[in-house]
């Protein structure tokens, strides 16, 4: 059963979901505090290039199916125009401003 992101526990995570589905680059780069980093399969990547090629270039979208870790951590089927759909998942580093300073996602 997939979790609506509005349901989502932790507000970031909640907007983080959203802005990727809605497509908002704008709205996705506010919830990131300026040193922001991320990791695919275990690999650090330059978050520009992977959120553009992975999410805003590819029309990325998430529906979650589960969270644990106080809603810090999902399990999601992440589709783009590149890959299809896969199981991933997320896991996310909130600083004390409810910024994201890290997300790692993956296959799950």
């Amino acid at each position: 059963m997939t979790i609506q992101p509005k349901n989502l526990s932790d507000p970031a995570v909640r907007e983080f979901v959203s802005a990727v589905n809605a497509h908002d680059r704008d709205a996705f780069l506010a919830l990131l505090t300026p040193d922001a980093t991320m990791a695919d399969d275990g690999s650090d990547r330059d978050l520009d290039d992977w959120i553009n090629r992975e999410i805003f270039d590819s029309h990325g979208h998430m529906e979650v199916d589960r969270e644990s870790d106080g809603g810090r951590a999902l399990v999601a089927r992440y589709s783009n125009d590149t890959w299809g759909e896969m199981r991933t998942r997320w896991r996310f580093d909130v600083d004390d401003s409810g910024k994201i300073r890290r997300f790692e996602t993956g296959q799950a």
